[in-house]
């Protein structure tokens, strides 16, 4: 792999970008959960945003702490981002999304799903679950980038403390912990089902990049024989 000789890390998000970020996406949660639910009084609403924003918070604070040059690695798709892996974020990223909306109409206005209290405890432990791993891995691992490439210009290597040495994708593994956990704890069924489907290409896509690291990422493959996983311990 072609290296210059000082690594060259991503440019720092604008001062702009990062007032949209901070403006944009709590209006976004509020939209996706409250217009669809039919009334902001829905409180469950207002439990799942307290949780998930506080989670994600301590998570942002920590990182922010050991591993801060992850702000700028996934503040945007840096280039050399691999044109399919563009056509599976297109699938996974609309799905992903439309988990809170589906939900919020199934639990907060139509009522179609009758979910058990203790399946919704179980999404809110499966979401705490999944922001951690999640956290960890982007603590450990200063490549975490949204898109898949290789990050040559970064003198890009082998991570594989924190959780990478148990599983070699924790941040995949987490995200469907993430998926399904936010549509239980919403108390929605119908959920599931976006849910399902951003899980499903997501799989895919871990399977494709395993495949490009271990092609193209020196020391990747000896990695890949040592941690067997992909994405359960033990198991897959």
């Amino acid at each position: 792999m072609e290296q210059t000789k000082t690594p060259r890390e991503p440019p720092a998000m604008s001062r702009g970008t990062g007032i949209a970020y901070a403006i944009g996406l709590p209006l976004g949660l509020l939209g996706l959960i409250f217009v669809p639910a039919g009334t902001i009084a829905w409180w469950p609403g207002w439990v799942f945003l307290a949780v998930l924003i506080s989670a994600f918070g301590v998570s942002a604070l920590v990182i922010a702490r050991i591993n801060p040059i992850i702000y700028r690695a996934r503040s945007r798709f840096q280039q050399g981002t691999k044109g399919w892996d563009k056509a599976l974020l297109a699938v996974i990223l609309p799905a992903m999304v439309a988990i809170l909306p589906v939900a919020a109409l199934d639990a907060g206005r139509l009522h179609w799903s009758a979910v058990p209290v203790w399946a919704v405890l179980c999404g809110y432990i499966a979401v705490l679950a999944g922001v951690a791993v999640t956290g960890w891995a982007q603590a450990v691992n200063p490549y975490f980038e949204p898109g898949v490439r290789i990050q040559s210009e970064r003198h890009q290597r082998v991570i594989d403390g924190g959780p990478y040495r148990f599983v070699r994708h924790p941040g995949y593994i987490a995200a469907l912990v993430l998926f399904f956990g936010m549509a239980l704890a919403l108390g929605s069924f119908w959920a599931l089902v976006p849910a399902a489907l951003a899980s499903s290409v997501l799989v895919l896509r871990t399977a494709w990049e395993d495949r490009l690291l271990r092609a193209e990422l020196p020391g990747y493959d000896d990695y890949s024989r040592r941690v067997r996983h992909r994405l359960v311990p033990g198991f897959w």
